[in-house]
């Protein structure tokens, strides 16, 4: 692993705030999703506009957590020079911990950054272990599917 991590490219740094209001924007349209639904399946008197009223803060929660995770993903990776996955650990780091606060405990803060931190470093790390494949999808086809065996005997015709 720290072979290729040696051998990769130089790290390039970006805008912590840029991605991070790109990710929330795209996290608070899921938000909206999440909020038409639950305003869909409750009964309420609120009409159309609860997906704002009554569930809107589904929109935000979303838009917070998934601002939180790029930003903070972000900043420790220009921090650090490098693109692993202790980035995403502390991203998920930071969203759980959000998620824990908005239950009002402390102790659900801790938690939620913990388990969101080890699963989201846990899954960029093995992303890294997989590693990108030089090989084509030929190659990998060809490398997949069986060969058939060359005959033992040849047929010749002549005509």
């Amino acid at each position: 692993m720290s072979d290729a991590a040696d051998n990769a490219a130089p790290y390039q740094s970006r805008s912590a705030v840029q991605y991070a209001s790109k990710v929330a924007l795209q996290a608070g349209t899921v938000g909206i999703v999440l909020s038409a639904v639950q305003n869909a399946l409750d009964k309420h008197n609120r009409g159309a506009m609860g997906v704002l009223t009554r569930t809107g803060g589904t929109i935000g929660f979303f838009a917070a957590m998934g601002g939180t995770f790029a930003f903070t993903e972000t900043y420790v990776a220009n921090q650090r020079q490098k693109n692993d996955a202790l980035n995403g650990a502390a991203g998920g780091c930071a969203a759980g911990f959000l998620a824990g606060v908005r239950s009002r405990s402390i102790p659900m803060a801790l938690a939620g950054c913990a388990l969101l931190g080890a699963s989201i470093g846990g899954y960029d790390y093995a992303g890294q272990l997989a590693g990108d494949s030089s090989e084509t999808k030929e190659e990998r086809r060809k490398r997949f599917f069986k060969t058939p065996p060359a005959p033992l005997v040849e047929t010749t015709s002549t005509d």
